[in-house]
């Protein structure tokens, strides 16, 4: 196994200790000696261990006992594990070989990994809430992070060219600072270990029932950017009231129901024009489950208010989606509800150039648990309690 293949594995195994390298000290039992026919056998008999123990865990370097070659091998190990072999550990920091920088003239020794974007699994998306998180790539040596750069887009059609980029928001200048919207909040926690930071925002102003991709990259102090990580998630189908929509059903055939005058038809057409597209859908669903008998919803308004007033009606609820459309179509929709935590923070340092080369977790926060609120809808054929 290659040396830092085997470093990398230990790594995961157990948290780092202060000297952040560790090895495994190994006893061997002696079994024996080598065949006679072996070339390696002579007067001195050759132990063959069969027996590997793991006893304890430290530095490999500690194993040797001539400090200069424990030096030596400290600084070569450190080298290849923080720095890609490629210079030496300075403090908590690279310095570069000579021969470690890109074409831009920046030292590239110690790169930043790519940070991964994920939704936030304590917080469910709704119609117009996404929450998305990341671990910190921040390494405790070499390059620091010095923002995060998050990018979304509404995708009307996937296939079509990226032409818009979308809303780039800076973590810090932006969002921490409270100077981006109210509609995009972000915070950050303590991760499974202690020196692991977890970010995460949450966007609260979507739309419903529309596809939308966030891109992440993690910039560094000399002003590098990471490789993009990136998310796509439609939102949920609009929420409807589902008894406001039987009510308005009801209301639109008392109004065509016998003879209908000049005034009770613009009544009905200002009510289906003023209500949202999924709750006309809904409607008109409602109108003909109950009332279908005295002629469909689309043939009453026709005939009540005309085929261009009906078909300005009708051409609202084309913007559904096909998925939205068979969820509206249920016989049973409920609304609840959710009350959902998330994490709060706002920078609590004011007047820092925009240009920032230190670390994120030099930049003060203040950070609290706040609740929001969330509406969804159940949809069922069955009668829901």
């Amino acid at each position: 196994v290659p040396f830092i293949n085997y470093l990398l594995a230990l790594q995961k195994s157990q948290l780092l200790s202060d000297d952040l390298v560790n090895g495994v000290e190994i006893r061997c039992e002696e079994k024996g000696s080598c065949p006679s026919g072996c070339h390696l056998s002579g007067e001195q008999s050759s132990p063959i261990p069969v027996l590997l123990e793991v006893s304890r865990v430290v530095p490999l370097y500690s194993l040797i006992q001539d400090n200069i070659t424990k030096e030596a091998f400290k600084s070569a190990t450190m080298s290849s594990y923080w720095c890609a072999g490629k210079g030496d550990v300075i403090d908590n920091w690279c310095r570069c070989d000579l021969s470690a920088f890109s074409k831009d003239g920046l030292p590239n020794c110690s790169p930043l990994r790519q940070p991964i974007l994920r939704l936030a699994p304590n917080l469910e998306p709704s119609s117009t809430t996404v929450a998305l998180e990341w671990m910190d790539v921040e390494p405790l040596i070499g390059c620091k992070v010095s923002d995060y750069i998050i990018q979304h887009k509404r995708v009307e059609d996937p296939s079509e060219a990226e032409i818009y980029t979308g809303e780039v928001l800076s973590l810090m200048d932006d969002v921490f600072s409270g100077l981006s919207s109210s509609c995009v909040v972000a915070g950050k926690r303590t991760g499974d270990h202690p020196q692991s930071v977890v970010y995460s925002v949450v966007f609260k102003c979507l739309e419903p029932d529309s596809l939308y991709r966030f891109t992440l990259a993690a910039v560094d102090n000399r002003g590098s950017h990471t490789e993009s990580s990136f998310v796509s998630v439609r939102t949920s189908c609009p929420v409807v009231d589902d008894s406001r929509a039987e009510e308005i059903a009801d209301r639109v055939y008392n109004l065509y129901n016998g003879y209908t005058s000049g005034k009770e038809q613009q009544m009905a057409y200002n009510m289906l024009m003023e209500i949202a597209p999924p709750l006309l859908y809904r409607v008109q669903h409602h109108y003909n489950s109950h009332y279908e008998k005295f002629g469909d919803f689309v043939w009453r308004s026709e005939d009540e208010l005309g085929p261009r007033k009906a078909n300005l009606i009708l051409r609202r609820v084309e913007t559904i989606s096909l998925y939205c459309r068979s969820l509206l179509r249920s016989t049973h929709i409920q609304s609840r509800t959710d009350t959902m935590a998330y994490i709060y923070c706002r920078s609590e340092e004011g007047g820092l150039p925009s240009m920032w080369h230190g670390s994120l977790h030099e930049r003060r926060a203040l950070c609290m648990e706040k609740l929001m609120s969330l509406q969804r809808n159940t949809y069922s054929n069955t009668k829901l309690r």
